[in-house]
């Protein structure tokens, strides 16, 4: 028994060969099988750049297919890897432990692989990159390994080079090319497309890594828009179709999911037509995949409409053709994919079977997606619900609040905020956070909301509050955390008591720009047993004072000092002594409205205190107009009059009687809801707030139409009327609704 010596092929005796082939795919091949024959791997791959991405693809690899799986199919240039690291430095690598700066830590390989790259290189020109794999049983590659290797890398080189100057494309497939051992029997014939001609069980083996691919990132997916990424990068580019489109069926029509490539057509045809027309796609919802031949008519040809489409599987002429595949899980359709193509082919039954095996994978995915996107609006539904509906009206103290949910894989979140209107001219104010994202926490939130406006509504002070919540949630028997802030103010003499229950103090902002924080003894959070009762402290609060009160989903992810970021959040915007609190609000949540900040749910509460007593106090009014009704407006309109003339500011009658006309009449239109209209006098300004229950931002347009990418927002050109009257508007999203807010200037 002899046994060949490292980096040399038993075949060859040892003698090294040029590396010759007619495409790109089959010299890639040669390379592939010589360094696994040569070196004993149980796979080999060829890596090429993808410079507009900014990665290195794989175009080939062989093997047996559990090795050849773990070759990663794209890899970036900053990744841990032996074929990035050879790529970049030009030598061999093998890399073994994915995090070599750190020797005192041994990290698990993902694939007990140990792998060896050599870049493929030819007068400077780099074409890529040539990797094995061997098992970590079999020890380190020897030095002559990896000459070995480096010597194939070489004449791979060579090979690519003669390619390039015969003017061959060295482009690879958007998948890799696989190739299975030598001692696989081939049952299939070759397609174009799949694998390299005359090499037996190629074209099965490419087959697979799409599928296989499919569904690795069909179980990541989170939403529609990743499983259409999914399906243009495994499905519609290895088939190479022109477009995609992804339905789902709901009240007897048909609705697009997704849809990729050259899809306008498609879109505009298929989205909202009914489940009984006569469609292949509607057809395709009773569970039979349909492959349709579109051919041209002629334009003399009276029987054009019925023969414009033609159902064939192989279809041989014509100008188009569609495959609409129906996507099912365990029990029904769940919904269909139609793909296009530029022009008509076959589809031998390898392929039809790899479309069936798509297909099934797909449409698992897509109800999976949809059970989670319903669950998580359940849950948000309840939590919004959950939160106050208006903050009330109260003479010298001005408040505003912003909720904002976590990222689109978060269900729910346990954060609100509370504001209270007690006798006495006392107001109490509230921020928590219950832990987690899911309706466990949405359902104790309300609890404990209800409980801690229960006890303030009673008259007891802050500290007697968290008492007897966290005695009340103690008893319930949840084993969340929930941290709260309650601050009580009297409004007559600015004090104001602070009690925390775990949760960061709140901060003050005052008429210089100085801010300041309210401390308080930070307790235990409610529910967690304490041997001593809840202690607090009170402060003093000069006029033009803005308190803030907030969770830490708002500063607690992007700082070291959450205080510290908090005092910059509320230092930003404008720097005058009164600041409008919605803009103020939305500067506070600016930051965290990017993706990567919104892994938690975040509830801010900003209130201004006006003045103590003996200063002038603000006029204010407040009117609340039902849901559908039909007077609404005009009753808004006479609000308005009514009040500016007692306040002897007739002047400003005329244009905030349109601007609230028209506002209104957006909301009651649009929103469908209860509307709350609030009106303030100060000695320099009016302030004008309409509140509804959608979200949904109004959109000044000359067309009452909803343009694609604001489809959900309130349009009209009424709002061009307010844009026009009143030069700065905004609105502000509180997690039960909107608020427009505007501010008109009295003259001197």
């Amino acid at each position: 028994m002899t046994s060949s010596r490292p980096g040399r092929d038993p075949n060859r005796g040892g003698a090294s060969v040029a590396i010759h082939g007619a495409d790109l795919t089959e010299v890639l091949y040669c390379a592939a099988r010589e360094a696994r024959r040569g070196l004993n791997a149980v796979a080999a791959g060829v890596y090429m750049p993808d410079e507009r991405e900014g990665e290195l693809r794989l175009a080939l690899a062989g093997g047996s297919m559990p090795s050849c799986f773990t070759l990663p199919g794209r890899m970036g240039l900053d990744t841990p890897s032996a074929s990035v690291q050879a790529w970049q430095t030009g030598e061999a690598a093998v890399l073994i432990d994915p995090n070599p700066t750190r020797p005192d830590r041994r990290h698990v390989l993902p694939y007990p692989y140990t792998a060896l790259s050599v870049p493929v290189t030819a007068d400077d020109r780099r074409f890529g990159v040539l990797t094995v794999l061997r098992p970590e049983t079999s020890g380190d590659f020897s030095p002559a390994e990896r000459t070995a290797l480096g010597d194939i890398g070489s004449r791979l080189a060579d090979a690519l080079a003669r390619l390039a100057g015969d003017g061959i494309s060295l482009t690879p497939g958007l998948l890799p090319t696989l190739i299975p051992p030598e001692a696989d029997v081939d049952t299939q014939a070759f397609i174009p497309g799949w694998g390299v001609r005359d090499v037996p069980g190629s074209t099965g083996a490419s087959m697979m890594y799409p599928l296989r691919r499919l569904a690795e990132l069909l179980n990541r997916a989170a939403t529609t828009d990743e499983i259409v990424a999914a399906a243009r990068y495994c499905v519609m580019s290895p088939l190479h179709a022109r477009a995609l489109v992804l339905l789902c069926a709901k009240e007897g029509r048909l609705w697009v999911l997704g849809h990729s490539g050259d899809s306008s057509r498609m879109v505009r045809d298929l989205h909202g037509t009914g489940l009984d027309a006569r469609t292949p796609a509607a057809e395709a919802f009773e569970g039979r995949p349909l492959c349709v031949h579109e051919k041209r008519a002629a334009d003399n040809d009276p029987l054009a409409d019925d023969e414009a489409r033609t159902e064939l599987f192989l279809p041989l002429v014509g100008d188009g053709q569609f495959i609409d595949l129906p996507l099912t899980d365990s029990k029904q359709v769940v919904g269909v994919c139609c793909l296009s193509f530029s022009g008509p082919r076959g589809f031998p039954p390898e392929e039809r079977a790899l479309l069936g095996m798509m297909a099934g994978l797909l449409g698992a995915a897509v109800e999976r997606v949809r059970l989670n996107a319903r669950q998580r609006e359940v849950a948000r539904c309840l939590q919004r619900f959950l939160l106050p509906t208006r903050l009330p009206d109260l003479p010298r103290l001005a408040t505003t609040a912003r909720y904002r949910p976590a990222d689109v894989r978060s269900k729910a979140g346990g954060d609100w905020y509370d504001v209270l209107r007690l006798p006495n001219d006392r107001a109490v104010m509230v921020v928590g956070d219950v832990e987690g994202h899911s309706m466990e926490s949405a359902a104790v939130m309300g609890q404990v909301r209800t409980a801690v406006a229960s006890y303030a509504t009673e008259g007891h002070r802050p500290t007697t509050v968290i008492d007897r919540t966290g005695g009340l949630l103690a008893d319930l028997g949840t084993d969340l955390t929930v941290t709260c802030c309650v601050v009580a103010l009297d409004t007559l003499d600015g004090i104001a008591e602070v009690a925390l229950a775990g949760h960061p103090a709140p901060l003050v902002r005052r008429p210089d720009g100085s801010i300041g924080v309210l401390d308080a003894p930070a307790n235990l959070p409610l529910g967690v047993c304490a041997a001593d009762p809840c202690q607090g402290r009170e402060h003093s609060i000069g006029s033009g004072s803005v308190l803030m009160l907030y969770t830490n989903g708002l500063v607690g992810l992007y700082s070291a000092d959450p205080q510290d970021c908090a005092r910059e959040l509320l230092g930003s915007g404008d720097g005058g002594s009164a600041p409008d609190l919605e803009r103020l609000a939305d500067a506070v949540v600016a930051e965290f409205c990017t993706p990567q900040m919104r892994r938690d749910d975040a509830a801010l509460l900003l209130a201004r205190y006006e003045g103590a007593q003996g200063q002038d106090e603000p006029r204010t009014a407040g009117l609340h107009i039902r849901r559908r009704d039909l007077r609404g407006v005009r009753d808004a309109r006479g609000f308005v009059h009514d009040h500016l003339g007692s306040w002897g500011l007739e002047d400003l009658s005329d244009p905030l009687e349109l601007i609230v006309s028209e506002i209104v009449t957006n909301a009651l239109v649009h929103a469908g809801s209860d509307v709350d209209v609030r009106l303030r006098a100060f000695p320099d300004r009016v302030r004008l707030e309409v509140r509804d229950s959608d979200s949904n931002p109004p959109v000044p347009s000359p067309l009452a139409l909803a343009e694609e990418e604001n489809a959900e927002a309130e349009h009209g050109r009424g709002m061009l009327i307010v844009q026009t009257l009143a030069e700065e508007w905004v609105s502000s999203p509180n997690g039960r609704g909107k608020t427009v807010s505007l501010t008109l200037p009295i003259s001197s």
